[in-house]
């Protein structure tokens, strides 16, 4: 079957494009073989220099790499241009210090010389998403090249015309042929390409049940993976925080790229003497979030991804109405073309409904009371998830009770959270393992390797 774009804003389809059968299939996995053992043993300084082509490629090209990003899954044109930004910055961060993160370490033992050295693996599979179509792949992309990786981009089916131009954009920068490749590989395939002995390891970021599926399949094969999957972040609301300052930063961190996003702030959790307060505030100001044309200047929502995207989301919120939850605002998806579903706030949200267990990838917030910080951080644990986690507070105890007590990868106080090439990206539970960026993230897909010279 082929892989279709259609635009969210109005439903039309941009594009399709055929997916590769197994000859196809063959000959790239062939190529890429081929391609490792060439760039392996490539100089960092030589890779460093081809990344910063790279970067140098985004920069230069910003609004039409944009605006076809906002054409087949509807993020709002600032934030394909915040995007792309993004990947140039992260493509150059790991240009200047892989080298240095992955430099030989002396380790004294008995030996008259021993340590640890960190060589590349091989040939990766990203099984990558459609929600920062450039950014999840970048991610990957940078350090595990700048590692002496090769890596086979198998992209979202929806977003077709971006996978393929990532898989233009190293050739273009002067990588050899076959150090990244984009593959429309049919999602039937998938485990066999995993199985395939010229793969090594593979990472993926996706849903739960994507991950469940990918991760059976390489541990069968025992290679490496690392999964960045869903998650069901708490933003949390200490008795010390001042509203003036935290509901600006509610609605960004619940209606950032339309919603969709895996550490997007998903459950409110407000301590009882600040609730009432921050319910109608945040209600309000959610209420005039402006939805519409995401190529317009003054939209900050888009439309949803799909229509199946909207009708999960819508299903999702009508059975928590039906539950006794009720809608501060919104709860009801748009009328007219595309695939629009307002900013909405539920409160009373029964534990047992689909809002109240599930996760929801679009604009809508579930607010919850809780009589003090400490009720606050074990209903924040209260999930199958660990992804990220945010605290709001101005008294430091309350700050460092949260980032201490908060099962997840990754607790942001004052700040919502956020991947950033310095730290460590990743969650614990069902929220994945392994992590992206910074060393951590670069060494995840390496050989750390045990020397020891007698």
């Amino acid at each position: 079957m082929p892989f279709i774009a259609t635009n969210p804003t109005s439903g039309e389809v941009l594009g399709r494009y055929p997916a590769l059968d197994a000859r196809g299939i063959d000959d790239l996995l062939e190529q890429a073989h081929r391609a490792f053992g060439e760039w392996r043993t490539t100089t960092f300084a030589h890779r460093s220099l081809l990344m910063h082509r790279a970067a140098e490629l985004l920069e230069g090209e910003v609004p039409v790499i944009a605006e076809m990003m906002t054409r087949e899954m509807g993020k709002t044109f600032g934030a394909a241009k915040g995007e792309v930004a993004k990947c140039a910055m992260t493509m150059r961060y790991f240009a200047d210090r892989a080298e240095a993160m992955l430099a030989d370490e002396t380790v004294a033992s008995s030996a008259r010389h021993s340590g640890v050295r960190f060589d590349p693996l091989g040939v990766v599979l990203a099984i990558m998403p459609w929600n920062f179509p450039l950014w999840q792949a970048v991610r990957f992309a940078a350090p595990a090249l700048m590692a002496g990786n090769v890596g086979i981009l198998k992209h979202a089916p929806n977003v077709p015309e971006t996978a393929a131009f990532l898989g233009h954009l190293f050739t273009r920068a002067g990588f050899p042929q076959g150090t990244f490749t984009n593959a429309y590989i049919e999602v039937d395939d998938v485990a066999t390409v995993i199985r395939d002995p010229r793969i090594a390891a593979v990472t993926l970021t996706g849903s739960e049940r994507a991950g469940r599926a990918v991760a059976a399949v390489a541990g069968e094969s025992l290679k490496k993976a690392v999964l960045e999957l869903g998650g069901s972040d708490a933003f949390l609301v200490g008795a010390s925080a001042h509203l003036d300052d935290v509901i600006p930063f509610a609605v960004t961190a619940r209606v950032q790229n339309n919603g969709q996003s895996c550490i997007a702030a998903k459950r409110f959790i407000v301590v009882d003497s600040l609730y009432d307060e921050f319910v109608a505030r945040f209600g309000a100001a959610m209420a005039d979030v402006v939805v519409g044309d995401p190529m317009n200047p003054a939209t900050v929502v888009g439309p949803l991804v799909s229509a199946a995207q909207r009708d999960l989301l819508t299903a999702q919120v009508d059975d928590a109405l039906r539950a006794g939850a009720r809608a501060v605002t919104g709860g009801a998806p748009l009328d007219g073309p595309g695939f629009f579903y307002p900013p909405t706030v539920l409160v009373d949200v029964p534990p047992t409904s689909r809002a109240g267990c599930e996760e929801l990838f679009g604009p809508v917030a579930v607010v919850y009371r809780v009589p003090d910080l400490a009720a606050g951080i074990a209903l924040a644990n209260d999930t199958p998830w660990g992804l990220g986690g945010s605290v709001w507070a101005t008294d430091q105890a309350e700050i460092d009770a949260a980032i201490a007590g908060m099962e997840a990868g990754m607790v942001f106080a004052n700040a919502i959270v956020a991947s950033t090439p310095e730290l460590p990206f990743g969650g614990i539970k069902n929220s994945g393992f392994g992590r992206e960026l910074s060393p951590f993230g670069i060494r995840e897909f390496v050989n750390i390797k045990t020397f020891f010279q007698a």
